[in-house]
């Protein structure tokens, strides 16, 4: 299912963004930490059909880089760690659009973007399956 063709669906991916992510370093109490940067930087990109961003406080993945999650629907559900809040919110969006197109949350591994292949930090099954 091309993107285009899951928004017309309906179907529809969050895209959760920790905004508390500190990638380990030490912030000032008064500066934005890179988490919040990286969704503020998100929340500036035209996201594609079908894709809703959202700042969620905390994925409980604090000294691995900023931490984002992908879900929807009855789909896998993945986190990703180790993101740069500069050089990253493109991939993200891409790997978004990917993950929107799919029926099941699972992206074929050629397809999907290599940071996603390699700094995957849990990949949690949807709530309702078919071995209920």
């Amino acid at each position: 299912m091309t993107t285009d063709a899951a928004a017309r669906n309906g179907q529809t991916t969050e895209l959760l963004v920790c905004v508390k992510c500190r990638r380990g370093l030490e912030i000032p109490d008064d500066d934005r930490r890179p988490g919040q940067r990286l969704y503020d930087t998100l929340a500036q990109q035209q996201m594609p059909p079908g894709i809703r961003l959202r700042a969620v406080e905390c994925l409980q993945n604090c000294d691995y880089g900023c931490t984002v999650a992908l879900r929807g629907g009855d789909r896998w559900t993945y986190v990703y760690g180790n993101i740069d809040e500069v050089s990253h919110p493109d991939l993200l969006i891409d790997g978004a659009a990917r993950y929107n197109a799919t029926q099941d949350g699972l992206i074929p591994w050629r397809e999907r973007p290599e940071h996603f292949k390699r700094n995957c930090i849990a990949r949690i099954p949807p709530l309702e399956t078919d071995h209920d």
